[in-house]
């Protein structure tokens, strides 16, 4: 099979990651319709296939991974690949033509079956009985069943196609920026990760699983070598101190207390961090509970005494200035469990403000 015949076996149209038959349907639909310029379900196909042909050329990819598996307490999350899109399209209706012209391909969704998380927590019996219903009754043995393992497949094709090019992730739970850093990391070493979050994700396991969302920073951390290559922002909801995590993990944290209290000087300190380090770039890693509760309620564990979005976006460019961003996301935004009325719209105001920056950072 060949790399793009490929890619539209694993993935599917944008918000199409979301198996959908009655409920949910229609706001699906009509996502894809703007997004695609298209007047119907073939259209919305036949343009998006289109879309894969694009890759080699492409400045940047936007990948979709609406999985909430590798979520903790609440879940949510998988609705906000679509969510974040639709809001976009709301705010920008000609986004479509700005990604046209600066060399961004949305690459759609990975195709997930929200009862799984990574192929390596399934017995075989499990993934036969997966591939058959992805991929037909004669899979290829060799197609990966669970969403992290789908991304990490459809990263690494499109990283051989175009070795260049820079994905943007839309999340989808934390766990989901694993096959990001594991793909990049094949097709690129030497960069480093900027962490906006308010929890440090940096257990080995939890309770047995090994790539979740607390546990995704750990490997991630390990797989770049360490070093302070990985900076953690707005960190303020944890059991231990600092001191604790940068001598025992190796990584460099700026707490959001210290961000909140002189802003100006915690970008600058920042910055000169991760120059200090002399990483090739910064995959810009950005969970939404990292900001602020006030601009940010729509998540799983939103959290007061956060960064501000102007913060956020500040550093989002002067990174991209000063170091160069090789990739960016934004997870975790959850707009089915917004915790005040008009949260959730809120919510998604911020997320598709980041991912406005980051992708302006990324093709610049």
């Amino acid at each position: 099979m060949d790399p793009t015949s490929e890619l539209s076996q694993l993935l599917r149209p944008a918000g199409g990651g979301l198996y959908v038959v009655s409920t949910g349907r229609a706001e699906q639909e009509a996502m894809q319709r703007k997004l695609y310029c298209a007047h119907n379900e073939a259209e919305v196909t036949e343009r998006w296939l289109a879309s894969l042909e694009k890759i080699a050329q492409a400045r940047v990819v936007v990948l979709g991974i609406p999985s909430d598996v590798g979520a903790g307490f609440l879940r949510g999350a998988n609705i906000g690949p679509q969510a974040i899109r639709a809001h976009m399209l709301e705010e920008d209706p000609d986004y479509p033509a700005w990604c046209e012209a600066s060399g961004v391909v949305d690459l759609g969704d990975v195709r997930v079956v929200p009862q799984l998380l990574h192929d390596e927590m399934l017995a075989p019996a499990q993934i036969d009985a997966s591939r058959r219903a992805l991929y037909g009754d004669t899979p290829d043995r060799a197609m990966p069943v669970s969403p992290l393992s789908i991304a990490e497949r459809a990263l690494d094709l499109v990283l051989a196609r175009n070795p260049q090019v820079k994905p943007f992730m839309l999340g989808g739970d934390h766990s989901c920026a694993w096959p990001v850093t594991a793909a990049l990391f094949r097709a690129r070493p030497g960069f480093g990760i900027v962490q906006i979050d308010a929890h440090t994700d940096l257990l080995a396991e939890r309770l047995g699983v090994r790539i979740c969302f607390a546990t995704w920073s750990h490997h991630a951390n390990l797989l770049i070598g360490g070093q302070g290559r990985m900076t953690q922002v707005g960190i303020r909801a944890t059991r231990h101190p600092r001191a604790h995590w940068e001598s025992t993990a190796g990584v460099r944290q700026f707490w959001s207390s210290e961000c909140v209290a002189d802003e100006a000087r915690a970008i600058d300190d920042i910055v000169a961090h991760v120059k200090s380090t002399g990483v090739r770039g910064v995959y810009f890693s950005n969970d939404i509970d990292g900001t602020d509760e006030r601009w940010a309620d729509a998540t799983g564990t939103p959290e007061p005494g956060g960064l501000s979005v102007d913060f956020v976006s500040e550093l989002i460019d002067r990174l991209g200035r000063e170091v160069g961003l090789v990739a960016g996301d934004v997870v975790e935004v959850a707009p089915p469990i917004a915790r005040t009325q008009g949260g959730a719209a809120v919510t998604l105001s911020t997320a598709t403000r980041y991912m406005r920056r980051t992708l302006a950072a990324l093709v610049s």
